[in-house]
C-alpha cells in the first residue's frame, strides 16, 4: 500500500483510529466500572469481643477489602484520620456504634463507612434475636471528623476540576514549546512558570471564590494548583523539545488517558483496580489531586510524597526545556546551517565564468542598461 495514500489513510480510519478510542474507552470506563475498596485504610478502636467479632465478619464478608489499623480510644482514632493515616475509623460496642468518617478525604469511602456501620449493626442484631437473650437495639452514629465543604456536599467540584488542569497544562506546555517569539530556554522556562501561576490563581478564584469548593489555606492551594499545572506543562513542553510533534501526542496520552481516570480523584487511589492506584499517583494528575486534597482539607498531612511526585516531573521536564537540543545531538540552526552553504555553494558555481556565451545575469543587466538608453533618448 506504499503507492496508493488513498489505501493508507482509509486503513488509519478503518483500523487505527477505531482501536485508539476503543483504548481511551477502556482506560476511562474499566477504573470506573471497576470501583471496589481494595485495602482501605481503616481504624477499629478497642480491642474488645465486639470489635474483633465485627473485624472477622468484615474480612469474611469481603476479603481484602479493609486494612486495619488498632487504636486505644476514639481520640487517637481522630488524629490518625488528620494525619491521613486512615480514611475513617470504627468504635464498636455492645451496645453502638461510632462511624468516625472524613468526607473530605473520600466521599464515597465515607459513604462506604457508613454501610458498613449499619450493616454491622443488624447483624448484630440478627444474632441477638437468634440467642436466648433478648436482643437489644445497636444505634448507629456517624461523625465527620473532616467534613468536605458546605458548598461542595459531594465533592464534584473537587473531582471535576483534575481534568480541566491537566487539559490546560497540556495547552500551555504546546505554546510555550512551539512559540517562535521565545527564542531562549529560559524565556520559554520563565513564560511556562508565569502562565501556570496564573492560571492556578484563575482555578482557584473559581474552585474557591465562586464555588466555594477549597475553603481551607488559600495560598497553599493556590500554590499547590499552580504546581499541578507547571508539572504537566513542563512535561508536555519537554516532550516537544525532545521529540517534536510526536512529544505533544505522548504527553496527551500520558496526561489524559492514563493519568485522569487513574488519579483517583472522584473515589480514592484505594477504590481502583489493584495497579492502577500506584500508577495513577505517580503521574501529576493523581499526585495533584491527592495533594490537593491533602493540602486544602489536611493542613498539607500524608502530602509529602505527592509533592515529591510533582517535583520530580517539573524537574525532568524544566531539563528538557532547558537543555533539550544538547540531549538530542540537534544544534539549533543545523538545518539552516545546510541550506546556507547550498545556496552558498550555487552562488559560487552560478558566479563562475562559462565559455561562449554570457551569464543570464550578464544578458540581463545589458538589457536593462539598453532600454534605459532608449528610454533616454526618447
Amino acid at each position: 500500500m506504499s503507492g496508493h495514500p488513498a489505501g493508507r489513510e482509509a486503513a488509519v480510519a478503518i483500523l487505527v483510529l477505531p482501536l485508539v478510542i476503543t483504548l481511551v474507552v477502556l482506560s476511562f470506563a474499566w477504573p470506573a466500572g471497576r470501583t471496589a475498596p481494595r485495602d482501605v485504610p481503616v481504624g477499629i478502636v478497642g480491642t474488645g469481643a465486639a470489635s474483633q467479632h465485627a473485624v472477622e465478619g468484615l474480612v469474611q464478608e469481603k476479603p481484602g477489602a479493609f486494612d486495619f489499623h488498632l487504636y486505644p480510644d476514639q481520640q487517637a482514632a481522630r488524629s490518625a484520620i488528620e494525619n491521613r493515616d486512615v480514611y475513617g475509623a470504627l468504635a464498636i460496642s455492645s451496645y453502638d456504634i461510632t462511624v468516625l468518617k472524613a468526607s473530605a478525604a473520600s466521599a464515597s469511602v465515607a459513604q462506604l463507612l457508613n454501610e458498613v456501620g449499619q450493616r454491622l449493626a443488624d447483624r448484630a442484631a440478627q444474632q441477638g434475636a437468634a440467642g436466648t437473650r433478648p436482643s437489644a437495639k445497636i444505634h448507629v452514629t456517624a461523625l465527620d471528623v473532616v467534613p468536605v465543604a458546605a458548598e461542595d456536599p459531594r465533592g464534584v467540584v473537587f473531582s471535576s476540576a483534575v481534568f480541566p488542569l491537566t487539559i490546560c497544562g497540556i495547552l500551555i506546555g504546546a505554546f510555550v514549546s512551539t512559540a517562535r517569539g521565545l527564542r531562549r530556554p529560559w524565556h520559554r522556562l520563565l513564560t511556562l512558570l508565569v502562565a501556570c501561576a496564573v492560571a492556578g490563581l484563575g482555578a482557584y478564584l473559581v474552585a474557591q471564590g465562586f464555588l466555594g469548593a477549597l475553603p481551607h489555606d488559600h495560598v497553599a492551594t493556590w500554590a499547590v494548583l499552580s504546581l499541578v499545572l507547571i508539572s504537566i506543562s513542563a512535561t508536555a513542553a519537554g516532550l516537544v523539545r525532545l521529540l517534536g510533534q510526536a512529544g505533544l501526542g505522548l504527553s496527551a496520552a500520558l496526561m489524559v488517558f492514563v493519568g485522569n481516570p487513574f488519579s483517583g480523584a472522584g473515589s480514592a487511589p484505594e477504590m481502583l483496580p489493584k495497579g492502577v492506584d500506584y500508577v495513577g499517583q505517580w503521574l501529576p494528575p493523581g499526585a495533584g489531586a491527592s495533594l490537593l486534597r491533602d493540602t486544602a482539607y489536611f493542613d498539607g498531612n500524608g502530602g509529602s510524597g505527592h509533592l515529591a511526585v510533582l517535583a520530580l516531573w517539573s524537574v525532568c521536564g524544566f531539563t528538557a526545556v532547558m537543555f533539550g537540543r544538547l540531549i538530542t545531538g540537534r544544534a539549533p540552526g543545523a538545518k539552516t546551517g545546510t541550506k546556507t552553504g547550498a545556496t552558498a555553494s550555487g552562488a559560487s558555481l552560478s558566479s563562475l565564468p562559462t565559455s561562449g556565451a554570457a551569464s543570464p545575469d550578464r544578458r540581463h543587466a545589458h538589457a536593462h542598461a539598453h532600454a534605459r538608453r532608449n528610454d533616454d533618448d526618447g
